[in-house]
């Protein structure tokens, strides 16, 4: 199944994409949030369609909205990619790197996005996201943690690389928080529908291709992500995980960065397409 949230921002209204049909979810639940996932939403949104009890919704001309509610976390992996973190100037990690993302950035896959006040660096960075469906701390396994996938997402990771890198103070999450530096969607496919181990994950920008790989080129796949992180922190149902972008972007000199104008694209097979214009802050 496909989960999306459609309509204005602040009034987006959750729907299940089954097939080449929406349907809406009001009479299931309010939002596709943390209560959802965490109480057997998409269980009842199975039975609900195997029922024919939901209603259809057409889609056209609706905005799509982020196709979770605002997480408690955001959590992201570094340099997973291996010739990433080499245009980056680093060593592959041996073990995965984390930081944060202000809950707050994530906005929809088509939303404009300004570019922050002051920036000269504004960096695309196309990523798997995982969004976890159940508490997870500990876990014993990284067999064990893909039981606490509800489902992934496509999401750009922007960066503004001075931010991040030049007056960090050594943390990149400034360079990572700028308003609107999240675009996700524009839908969560559940886990049997979309298998994270190898598919095709790329960019463009203004038409121009910039990042062409394989999720099977992360240096730490989504199951050892899941469990490592369990070992040092709690995630909670509705967080989302970005976990990592392939080489092709701006950090990397071959390419300028974004200005005012410019028109990102970003696709994995199984999780649809972004694109966002970029406007002045």
């Amino acid at each position: 199944m496909k989960f999306a949230r459609v309509g204005a921002p602040g009034a987006e209204r959750p729907v299940v994409v089954d097939g080449d049909t929406a349907y809406a979810l009001d009479p299931i639940t309010a939002d596709v949030d943390a209560a959802f996932w965490e109480s057997g939403g998409v269980a009842r949104v199975a039975d609900a369609l195997a029922a024919g009890s939901l209603a259809e919704v057409n889609l056209d001309g609706l905005r799509y909205g982020a196709p979770i509610t605002r997480p408690s976390s955001v959590f992201c992996i570094g340099m997973n990619y291996a010739a990433h973190a080499a245009e980056s100037g680093a060593e592959p990690p041996t073990v995965p790197i984390l930081f944060h993302k202000a809950p707050n950035t994530v906005v929809g896959p088509y939303d404009e996005v300004a570019i922050p006040r002051g920036s000269e660096k504004t960096d695309w960075e196309v990523e798997l996201g995982v969004v976890i469906g159940k508490r997870a701390s500990y876990l014993s396994s990284p067999e064990h943690a893909v039981d606490h996938i509800a489902g992934y997402v496509l999401v750009n990771d922007l960066s503004e690389r001075a931010f991040q890198l030049e007056v960090s103070g050594g943390q990149w999450s400034k360079g990572k928080s700028c308003a609107g530096f999240c675009p996700t969607g524009p839908w969560v496919v559940t886990p049997d529908e979309f298998d994270p181990a190898d598919a095709g994950i790329a960019s463009w920008v203004n038409g121009e291709a910039r990042q062409s790989s394989r999720t099977a080129d992360m240096i730490f796949d989504v199951p050892t992500i899941v469990h490592q992180l369990s070992q040092y922190l709690v995630l909670e149902p509705g967080d989302l995980i970005c976990t990592g972008t392939p080489e092709g972007v701006a950090l990397s000199g071959r390419f300028p960065y974004l200005s005012t104008g410019d028109i990102a694209e970003l696709s994995i097979d199984g999780l649809g397409r972004q694109r966002q214009l970029f406007v002045q802050a």
